[in-house]
């Protein structure tokens, strides 16, 4: 079982940054790759960013490339989205989530998901 908690989400205006971080709770965090997903209202839940369970292979939604960063420190059982140069459209529900599958952009493949913070980028 893993339980995971989100935090860092907030307002901020378009161009500026923000880092989510994901605390997780349990031994088997680092057997766990993790993804990073949003909703925004009206729409269905996507794919934002993933990184396998050794913090070696990184992956990431055409939309958030070269603006969002995805880091974990298995130490601290906690994964981070670090997001720069936000845009607008970038508003949303932030959800972390663990899958036992290996990497994946599908979230039928997850297994555990926090609650979800709302970042909101302003124009």
């Amino acid at each position: 079982q893993v339980q995971l908690v989100e935090s860092g989400g907030g307002l901020v205006q378009a161009g500026g940054s923000l880092k989510l971080s994901c605390a997780a709770s349990g031994r088997t965090f680092s057997s766990y790759a993790m993804g990073w997903f949003r909703q925004a209202p009206g729409k269905e839940r996507e794919f934002v960013a993933g990184i396998a369970w050794s913090g070696r292979s990184t992956y990431y939604a055409d939309s958030v490339k070269g603006r969002f960063t995805i880091s974990r420190d298995n130490a601290k059982n906690t994964v981070y989205l670090q997001m720069n140069s936000l845009k607008p459209e970038d508003t949303a529900v932030y959800y972390c989530a663990a899958t036992s599958w290996g990497t994946s952009s599908r979230p039928m493949n997850y297994d555990y998901w926090g609650q979800g913070t709302q970042v909101t980028v302003s124009s």
